[in-house]
């Protein structure tokens, strides 16, 4: 038996930062995990191989599209598929290696198997039982599926089996329009498959300020994307390689069939807590399988959990906020993390990106506000890569003009919410952001301009 001061049931983004964190702050650290690699669902199967078919199908796309315009005649490239699987699973083995690296560097130690924790203080992996001062829950989450529909990750797959999909399917039908359903049915309407998503909703990625969701639809469908909107799926089977997918529209009762060559089931995900032994260890739960918590601790003293294990967005970056705050408490120090800044990217083409309230929110709770938006016509950077759809929209507080919220679409997207971040974080106004200097031509110029039109205006619209 050997004893820790910490050990972290879990090796995604939230448990391995929180483990690398208390290595840091001097706490002798283990950390469990099942796989044979690190990184949990995040670096194996969920953002960075994703991200990694985004990458290369985007660059067919601009090689099928644009590379003439640009003067780059020849033959449009020809898809090897194994090939494009063999490039993400390579993505994928560097990444995963990195973080054992730093393993080995910060002296952490991996306790390779399933975890339990049949006491307070303890956890077993395999037939040992460790014992440790502080334990962490960061077990993240798994694909959740529709009633009665059988996931087999070939015909009828979540976001793993669409992953590694033994070729490329003719027609895709994609349930759930929510940030996972839209990647991969971007991965695989750029490599020519027919993709239909079918949405409960009325309206695409919910949640999403509703000006934003309405033109990114509009972009997708564009590029191919079909949308049957308000439907509520009765039904999938799959025979002989080829799915139906029955659904029921909830504005007239109608009920209709889809044939498809491959269904990918993207209705979200849930907690993943199975295993662990919190029920006859008397933890307490929420009412949608979370652990209930109070900062990080549970109910059981020394047990905590993070990441989407508890509540609030399920988001790789949330939790590894949560990792780094909660070594921090363990340490003795004070962490945090702030709720109201915390970024959500969607990493089609053009990207999607959004911080604090949306325009809803804000009407909702009554706040008087203001909104400065640039449309990225505007931006010659932008329209030089054909990336001119889009805009940059910025909410800030009718009176103090202090910044409430941000969402853009259009390029690089994910990395220009980051300076309205950095922005909301120090209590910044819209003011301050247009004041301060952006380097021309660059993308971000979109970001000051949408924070010039909260004030006096923009300057190039």
């Amino acid at each position: 038996m050997a004893s820790f001061d910490v050990i972290i049931i879990g090796g995604g983004p939230g448990g391995y930062v929180c483990a690398i964190r208390c290595a840091q702050l001097d706490l002798k650290t283990a950390l469990v995990e099942g796989r044979e690699t690190l990184g949990g669902t995040c670096l194996n199967v969920g953002c960075i191989p994703s991200k990694a078919l985004l990458h290369a199908t985007h660059s067919l796309h601009e090689a099928e599209h644009n590379f003439a315009k640009m003067g780059l005649k020849g033959k449009s490239p020809s898809v090897d598929w194994p090939q494009m699987k063999a490039y993400k699973q390579d993505v994928v083995d560097g990444n995963t290696k990195g973080i054992e690296f730093l393993f080995k560097k910060n002296k952490i130690t991996w306790l390779k198997g399933w975890g339990s924790i049949p006491a307070a203080g303890q956890v077993k992996v395999g037939d040992e039982v460790h014992e440790a001062k502080n334990i962490v829950i960061a077990t993240g989450s798994e694909a959740a599926s529709l009633p009665d529909v059988e996931v087999d990750e070939k015909t009828v797959v979540t976001s793993t089996g669409a992953l590694v999909l033994g070729k490329v399917p003719k027609s895709l039908v994609v349930i759930g329009a929510g940030v996972i359903g839209l990647e991969m049915g971007s991965v695989y309407a750029r490599l020519g498959s027919e993709v239909t998503v079918v949405e409960y909703l009325d309206a695409i990625t919910p949640g999403m300020d509703g000006e934003v969701a309405k033109s990114f639809q509009r972009i997708l469908a564009k590029q191919g994307f079909k949308f049957i909107l308000g439907a509520a799926v009765q039904a999938v089977t799959s025979k002989g390689g080829k799915a139906k997918v029955t659904y029921k529209l909830r504005k007239n009762d109608s009920e209709a069939v889809l044939d498809a060559d491959c269904v990918l089931v993207a209705t979200g995900r849930k907690p993943f807590t199975a295993g662990l032994g919190l029920e006859a260890l008397g933890v307490e739960m929420e009412p949608r399988g979370q652990v209930k918590t109070n900062h990080f601790a549970t109910n059981i003293k020394g047990l905590y959990a993070i990441g989407d294990a508890i509540v609030g967005p399920m988001l790789a970056h949330k939790a590894e906020d949560e990792g780094m705050a909660l070594a921090e408490i363990m340490a003795g120090k004070a962490g945090h993390v702030n709720y109201d800044v915390i970024p959500g990217v969607v990493y089609t083409t053009p990207e999607v990106a959004s911080v604090g309230k949306t325009e809803e929110q804000l009407k909702e709770a009554g706040r008087a506000y203001k909104v400065g938006k640039f449309s990225f016509m505007g931006n010659a950077r932008a329209k030089a890569i054909f990336q001119a759809e889009g805009f940059v929209k910025i909410l800030a507080d009718k009176e103090t003009d202090r910044i409430l919220g941000a969402h853009i679409i259009g390029p690089m997207a994910g990395d220009l919410i980051h300076e309205v971040c950095v922005a909301m974080e120090f209590g910044a106004s819209a003011q301050d952001l247009a004041l301060t200097c952006h380097a021309h031509p660059t993308y971000s110029e979109a970001v000051r301009e949408a924070a010039l039109a909260c004030g006096d205006g923009a300057i190039h619209a």
